[in-house]
């Protein structure tokens, strides 16, 4: 019987994920596989669920929602703060990715003279993303 994927095995697949229309965020393609236990939470929900089953040297493309993924973008994480409150405010820019007091990363959306808003969603939150798998090894 060929070995099929099951819940608490130590898998390694080759993916290339991409956001559903076309950007390519991630691959291991030309690295080291990526090594994970299946079923145990250690991958997002969707992608955890798609290896379910899988055999070595099988391939598919999944679809991710954002509730399957990365979550829905959650608007209490979207911050504005005061120049005031913002050691380097002069320095900061629009798109620079920074972190807050605990250790949060988020990316500056928006910026004047007196306030920047700052976004600490996920950046694959909200998105839809499509993944590439190719099961390489299971253990």
């Amino acid at each position: 019987m060929v070995n099929e994927v099951k819940d608490g095995d130590n898998v390694s697949v080759h993916y290339t994920g991409t956001i559903k229309d076309g950007e390519q965020f991630d691959s291991s393609v030309g690295k080291e596989p990526l090594a994970f236990t299946a079923g145990t939470g250690q991958m997002i929900q969707g992608f955890d669920a798609a290896v379910i089953g899988m055999k070595v040297g099988d391939k598919k493309t999944i679809t991710i929602t954002p509730e399957e993924g990365y979550g829905v973008t959650d608007p209490s994480k979207v911050v504005t703060f005061d120049k005031n409150d913002v050691p380097d405010f002069e320095k900061m820019e629009i798109g620079m990715q920074i972190q807050a007091g605990n250790g949060m990363p988020g990316v500056i959306k928006e910026k004047d003279d007196d306030k920047m808003v700052v976004d600490f969603n996920h950046f694959l939150a909200g998105k839809t993303l499509v993944f590439e798998i190719e099961m390489v090894s299971i253990k």
